[in-house]
């Protein structure tokens, strides 16, 4: 991987093309394991990256709903 960091919509798009050359199943079984391990990995970046964005969500949604409790004069 490069030094760059990848956005999501990059690892997602890299997760895709593993998930389907692993099911054309024309990979000897090393190579399968190789790529089913940096799926894995790949996977989890994702997912804390959304875990990451659902808590700035929260946190913005929750400080817009605190503003809203105090009447405006």
């Amino acid at each position: 991987m490069s030094a760059k960091k990848q956005s999501f919509e990059e690892q997602l798009q890299a997760l895709e093309a593993i998930v389907s050359q692993l099911e054309k199943g024309e990979l000897p079984l090393e190579e399968s394991l190789a790529q089913f391990e940096k799926g894995v990995k790949l996977t989890r970046k994702c997912q804390q990256m959304l875990d990451t964005a659902q808590q700035k969500v929260s946190i913005l949604t929750k400080d817009n709903e605190q503003l809203e409790e105090f009447p405006k004069e």
